[in-house]
């Protein structure tokens, strides 16, 4: 699927690093399930030392394939059958467990089920992630700001505004990941100054910038975990 990517976590793999919002969703296996991870608003923290394999659908994404909208979702983690019913969710796993690329199965699980990208969706989380404003992103796909929103909660699980703030996270951190200096990462994504990515840092990530950068610099793998582009 398009800007899915796939990611595996052995069991017992040591330090364990939070997930950061970022405006995905996953769908993980471990342990012989399948779950549901939600669209975040603040750092999660995976449980457990088991193995994991997950594929993560673009900003977007993943609703429809789903059935569910996305703020039903929003901060949360479910059994999948409790989306698809048990006997349905019991088979996939079983075939997902059974499979000698579990990632892939998943991946397989979910071309099944995929179904064409919402082009407006799209163009709103490119606009928003050039540094666009929310108002720029509802004119520019014919949308009034309530009607913006609504479409937002049902597919990123959260309001423009918050969406537009994670991913301005997400570009700031990517800078601070490659070493630039934090005032010139907090410009070139779109803050105010460093104080301002500072308190974004605390309240999406749940730790300081310098924490942050010290996770980076111990080879902190991306927010995501990924491995391979699906």
């Amino acid at each position: 699927m398009p800007g899915a990517v796939v990611w595996t976590r052995a069991a017992g793999a040591g330090v364990t690093y939070p997930v950061l919002p970022d405006g995905c969703m996953d769908l993980l296996w471990s342990q012989g399930r399948l779950f549901v991870a939600g669209p975040d608003t603040h750092a999660h923290a995976p449980a457990g030392a088991a193995s994991w394999s997950g594929i993560r659908f673009a900003p977007g994404a993943a609703p429809a394939l789903l059935g569910v909208p996305a703020h039903e979702l929003r901060d949360r983690r479910v059994e999948l059958a409790d989306l698809w019913g048990g006997a349905a969710a019991r088979r996939l796993a079983e075939r997902v467990g059974e499979a000698a690329e579990r990632t892939a199965a998943l991946e397989a699980v979910a071309m099944e089920r995929a179904v064409p990208p919402d082009p407006l969706t799209a163009a709103v989380v490119r606009h928003l992630d050039a540094g666009g404003t929310v108002a720029a992103a509802a004119d520019a796909a014919g949308l009034s700001a309530r009607q913006l929103h609504r479409r937002s909660l049902d597919a990123f699980g959260y309001g423009p505004k918050t969406l537009a703030r994670i991913l301005r996270l997400q570009r700031a951190l990517a800078l601070v990941r490659r070493g630039v200096p934090y005032g010139d990462a907090a410009h070139a994504a779109g803050c105010a100054d460093q104080a301002h990515l500072a308190r974004e840092t605390r309240a999406l990530a749940g730790v300081t910038l310098g924490a942050y950068a010290a996770l980076a610099k111990s080879e902190m793998p991306s927010p995501s975990g990924s491995s391979t582009t699906a």
